[in-house]
């Protein structure tokens, strides 16, 4: 597991870069991303944090804008979990209002008028400020939405199974109320425990970035 671990750092360490602000036409219409955060390493070279694709036809680049740019906590939950570790880290109350989801018209009648708008402002302002700030990524491009999926949960698995990959003691994530990201030094909570990749999807996976 740990081997196949680091021979996914070091493919994806070779790919092309991106950071913030990135530009768009050089991001494939469908695909994978792999998020990397500034002090976070593994294996010699940048430590994965983060692993991602779309459901959507041809919407990659606009997932990428969401988590980067759109300020809009419940629309990424990459930014909302982000949120949630700036806040609790300061032991910000408000903390509880950034959790509320307000996409549904129920929850826009129950709590809309009770979020306090200029704060949530600020909080996506500054979730902005730390993604734009440290991350970088990389992408490949896989056109099928099922080998997608497929690919995305199991490479989460691979890294989230690695006993080399660990977070550093500054890491953001280590202040989450999320057990599962603390534990996993991963910006997620879904796929963890599942299948990992196979040899065969290791040399696959290898196929589509050629």
């Amino acid at each position: 597991m740990d081997n196949m671990c680091e021979e996914l750092h070091f493919v994806f360490f070779k790919l092309k870069r991106f950071y913030f602000p990135f530009e768009v036409s050089q991001i494939p219409s469908n695909g994978i991303y792999i998020l990397f955060e500034r002090g976070e390493q593994a294996h010699g070279v940048d430590r994965i944090v983060r692993i991602g694709t779309h459901t959507g036809k041809n919407q990659l680049c606009s997932r990428l804008k969401q988590h980067f740019e759109i300020e809009n906590k419940d629309r990424s939950i990459f930014r909302k979990n982000i949120g949630r570790a700036l806040l609790n880290q300061n032991k910000d109350p408000f903390l509880e209002q950034w959790n509320w989801d307000l996409t549904t018209r129920k929850n826009k009648e129950i709590y809309g008028s009770l979020v306090d708008l200029g704060k949530l402002k600020r909080i996506e302002q500054e979730v902005s400020r730390y993604i734009q700030k440290s991350f970088s990524f990389v992408v490949f491009a896989v056109q099928q939405k099922e080998k997608r999926l497929s690919f995305e949960s199991k490479i989460i698995s691979t890294v989230s199974q690695c006993a080399e990959c660990y977070p550093s003691s500054s890491w953001l994530g280590l202040s989450s109320p999320n057990l599962k990201i603390r534990n996993s030094g991963l910006w997620q909570v879904n796929e963890l425990h599942k299948k990992p990749l196979s040899e065969t999807e290791l040399i696959e996976i290898k196929q589509f970035l050629r």
